[in-house]
């Protein structure tokens, strides 16, 4: 891995010793020529494609050490409540100006230091987007003087720079809305007057550039003259199903509801945009399964999507299309937080805890496909029963999940056989939630999907893992897909210009490699239907992996109630403990119920972050977002 790592950005390190990290606003204004030579810079494809690398290793990097697995801020986490120093807890509040003063979890502000105002740190997005953007544009802008190569070598260092431009802003633009798009460099000495643009606007800037960039950038990079220098480790460059994906991403975006308001007043779906959106992913996974570039993982695999455990290899398979920073992609930031802080100290004696909500784990169905309407009442027609409540569940519920009677020990003499250390005790006064006050199992549930589900501080599963965070991943691209035809074609049945599948076919693919039921016929009678249900797997399938609080945003979702809750579940066993441990899926239990342990005080400013107050002080035409 740390050969995998040296070769994808040694040629970047040059060039970072060239050219630096400066203030946001001296990204803005500095003279391209006063740092790089421009004329070895940019000669020849070896040299440009060094100054390029450097755009990689701007990706932000959501699971670093010090975000303690903070990168979830909807319904589906519940922290422990005393905790104040994760941005969780921040947004929780409503206190949005947390992302830059957050001591755990931030990975938008400015730097370690929350009053720092040095935005060049690496894995933060904010500063690394606009030194992106500007270091993109610095590229662009010298393309000319790129006369040693071929016009392979041209396409690819301008397909690259063109996909950053558009990445970054796109990336910006999800979490503060509608920006200045900055598509050239800007002269040193003059002040700044580029307005904001309204998000729709903006989208289309960022289509223009990942259009450019899809154009230019092969399916493969191993299948070219250039990449074969790099041969084998050329997987994650960007390519063109990656800039058609994200086209289609961002066109999706700017059809949702909350971009579709914040643009012309409408807070319906913008069929047209969606039509676009439906199209472009229609072309990319045609070519996605005519090429076979990347592949759904087998369920049996499921689990290296996410970590992988003594084989020093980068999770993600065939199926992870974009990750996070790869510059930290090793066993130690995951040793020390992410696993620490998914078990109680019982069997973790440190870390700050989170745990699944149960409104959320609620979204796990049954296996034949059929949500659960009320966890509390049984209903025959899905099969659940609250007397069984993990049994017929969704596969992916028995993977990412642990619930009552659990095996989370696999020494038992590590724990003086203690079953109720062994074995996880998490009915109402088990000792799971009874152990410590403060960090205790809130919610009922425990997530796996992350950590072995041994994971603790006895077994040795702490060591040997690497953990790579997914930023798309084929899946998605399917559900993605799925939503914008569905929209913008008015019928779960429609299809992608192009593509075979329909929007109903793209769920069920995704639901087949878990073995899930296909998308019952009550969800398919028209579009509003069939979205209910495609958002429930959007929840499941891409649980805790950093969607969830961009889906409820721009689907306007984020102040209504259910979305406002948290809840843990109660419960009584009603099976022998021995009976529980030796089979829990089929354990019996009573008194089964869920309360809310917190409610959120929304308001329509939380669906976007404010802006800097340094930011938006520089000049007039860059205006804060309302409320803030």
């Amino acid at each position: 891995m740390k050969k995998y790592v040296e070769k994808i950005l040694l040629p970047a390190v040059v060039m970072l010793l060239i050219v630096g990290a400066v203030s946001c606003k001296k990204y803005l204004d500095k003279p391209p020529v006063s740092d790089i030579d421009d004329t070895e810079a940019f000669k020849n494809f070896r040299n440009f494609q060094g100054f390029t690398e450097e755009l990689y290793s701007s990706i932000p990097l959501l699971t670093a050490v010090g975000s303690h697995n903070d990168w979830n801020f909807a319904d589906d986490d519940y922290w422990e409540p005393t905790e104040t120093r994760v941005l969780a807890y921040n947004i929780d509040q409503g206190d949005y100006w947390g992302w830059n003063t957050a001591i755990f979890g931030s990975w938008f502000k400015n730097g370690g230091n929350p009053s720092s105002q040095v935005r060049g740190d690496k894995g933060n997005l904010w500063g690394l987007a606009w030194y992106a953007i500007r270091k993109a544009n610095i590229g662009l802008a010298n393309l000319d003087k790129l006369t040693e190569a071929t016009p392979e070598e041209k396409n690819l260092i301008a397909g690259q720079l063109y996909f950053f431009r558009g990445w970054f802003h796109f990336m910006l633009m999800q979490y503060w809305g509608g920006l200045p798009y900055i598509d050239v460099v800007l002269p040193a000495g003059e002040p700044a007057r580029l307005p904001r643009l309204s998000y729709q606007e903006t989208a289309d800037k960022v289509a223009l550039d990942l259009q450019k960039a899809a154009d230019m950038l092969p399916i493969n990079w191993d299948q070219t003259v250039a990449g074969m220098q790099t041969l084998g480790n050329n997987n994650f460059r960007a390519n063109k199903i990656m800039a058609l994906a994200y086209l289609g991403k961002n066109w999706l975006w700017a059809g949702s509801p909350l971009m579709n308001k914040a643009s012309t007043g409408n807070s319906s779906y913008n069929v047209d945009y969606c039509k676009k959106a439906a199209d472009v992913l229609a072309q990319a996974l045609q070519i996605t399964e005519s090429t076979g570039r990347y592949e759904l993982a087998p369920f049996s695999q499921y689990t290296e999507l996410f970590y992988t455990f003594n084989s020093n290899r980068i999770p993600g398979l065939k199926e992870a299309i974009f990750m996070e920073n790869m510059a930290e992609a090793n066993g130690g930031r995951w040793r020390w937080n992410q696993v620490n802080d998914y078990r109680p100290m019982t069997i973790n004696n440190s870390g700050i805890k989170v745990y699944p909500t149960a409104n959320y784990v609620d979204f796990y169905g049954m296996a034949n496909g059929l949500p659960i309407t009320n966890p509390e009442q049984a209903d025959p027609e899905s099969g659940y029963n609250p007397a069984y409540p993990w049994k017929g569940r969704d596969p992916r519920f028995y993977h990412d999940i642990i619930f009552d009677g659990i095996k989370c020990v696999n020494n038992a003499g590590s724990v003086g056989n203690n079953d109720k250390r062994q074995y996880a005790s998490l009915y109402t006064g088990g000792l799971y939630r009874t152990d410590n006050a403060t960090k205790a199992v809130f919610t009922g549930y425990m997530n796996a999907k992350f950590t072995s589900k041994l994971m603790n501080d006895w077994d040795g599963y702490k060591e040997n893992n690497v953990m790579v965070l997914s930023l798309m991943r084929l899946a998605d691209v399917y559900l993605l897909y799925a939503e914008a035809t569905a929209v913008g074609y008015n019928a779960p049945q429609a299809k992608g210009a192009g593509y075979a599948l329909s929007a109903e076919d793209a769920v069920n693919k995704v639901r087949a490699r878990a073995g899930i039921g296909n998308v019952n016929t009550k969800f398919l009678t028209n579009t509003t239907e069939f979205l209910k249900e495609l958002r429930r797997e959007r929840s499941v399938e891409l649980a805790f992996e950093g969607h969830r609080f961009v889906d409820l945003r721009r689907w306007l979702m984020l102040t209504q109630s259910p979305y406002t809750l948290k809840k843990a579940i109660q419960f009584d066993r009603d099976t022998p403990d021995a009976q529980v441990y030796a089979d829990p899926v089929n354990a019996k239990v009573k008194n089964f119920r869920e309360t809310v342990l917190f409610e959120r005080k929304f308001t329509d400013k939380h669906y976007w972050f404010p802006f800097l107050l340094n930011d938006v002080n520089i000049y007039p035409e860059f205006n804060q977002n309302p409320g803030w």
